[in-house]
């Protein structure tokens, strides 16, 4: 008898063990869904000078990748496209520092274009500047936008005057 009872106690802690090992199972997949769902998804792209020779208006290269997390946003450096792969919500925000030789007049704005049309909420007024000489100034904003996979963004300069583009920074997170 006391080896019926002994089998028994035996049993009952492998089921107990058993059924521990599976809710461990789980409780570590769980976790792992949900830090895998809560990945990053960063782009940061700088342009510096020489990567945009064009004046006026124009969109803006980035000629370096600084930052990349994530399968959500894709660049080529030295191109001015920046890829949205992943539907979502995203924060941008960027630099654009401009700069005009010379005395008179200096004016510049900045606007987001999503698949090539201008985003009227993102449009960036720059001050008139007058009669200065080497007349430089930076615009930066920050907006909060939803994007859909295969969309293309990109970073324009708005001018009618010869601004050069020195210098510009992109900074993208799906959020």
């Amino acid at each position: 008898m006391n080896c019926c009872c002994e089998q028994n106690k035996i049993i009952k802690v492998i089921n107990v063990l058993f059924i521990f090992l599976i809710i461990s199972a789980i409780i570590v997949v769980v976790i792992i869904a949900n830090n895998m769902s809560n990945e990053k998804n960063i782009l940061v792209a700088i342009a510096v000078n020489g990567d945009n020779t064009q004046l006026g208006t124009t969109t803006i290269k980035f000629s370096q990748n600084d930052i990349v997390i994530g399968n959500a946003l894709s660049h080529v450096e030295g191109t001015d496209t920046i890829s949205i792969n992943e539907s979502g919500i995203y924060q941008i925000s960027y630099q654009l520092f401009g700069i005009k030789e010379g005395a008179g007049s200096f004016n510049f704005n900045a606007a987001l274009l999503i698949n090539d049309i201008v985003v009227d909420s993102t449009f960036n007024d720059g001050p008139v500047l007058e009669d200065l000489v080497n007349n430089r100034i930076t615009l930066t904003s920050t907006v909060i936008l939803r994007l859909n996979a295969g969309d293309t963004l990109k970073l324009s300069g708005i001018s009618i005057e010869d601004i050069m583009y020195q210098k510009a920074r992109i900074d993208i997170e799906k959020i």
